[in-house]
């Protein structure tokens, strides 16, 4: 994947990041703490926090929460990157459930449309992840 998954996008070759550029200084406050400052030139990424199921046994923790997210990204792709960060074997499963709607997800849908039909009140879409005995 590219360099942008957890970081804002570089502005386009010719827009600085100055008055009249397009680009907006804004300053994100991350639920439980901690501000993000930062400037994006264009609306192209999503704000998500990622945080494991409280009674999860078997999964590692992962060692961040916050995430941006390209919009044009799969829930597939996402889910891919997400094992990888894990280090999960082929054998070991895990769910992303959306707590907007605290289900599954089509893993064909992009983040974009995920967002758009689960984001919270503060901008933010919120994930769980959770192993398979979560379900019983």
């Amino acid at each position: 994947m590219g360099p942008h998954l957890f970081s804002p996008p570089p502005p386009p070759k010719g827009q600085g990041l100055g008055k009249g550029r397009g680009a907006v200084p804004i300053s994100v406050a991350w639920p439980r703490g901690g501000v993000l400052l930062s400037s994006f030139s264009h609306v192209s990424v999503f704000q998500v926090i990622l945080e494991r199921y409280p009674k999860e046994k078997v999964l590692p923790a992962l060692d961040r929460t916050k995430f941006l997210v390209p919009q044009e990204l799969t829930m597939g792709q996402f889910v891919t990157i997400i094992r990888n960060r894990m280090a999960l074997s082929s054998t070991q499963s895990f769910y992303l459930l959306v707590d907007g709607s605290r289900s599954l997800v089509s893993m064909s849908l992009t983040m974009a449309e995920v967002y758009t039909l689960n984001q919270d009140e503060d901008g933010f879409l919120y994930m769980t992840y959770a192993s398979q005995e979560m379900f019983g």
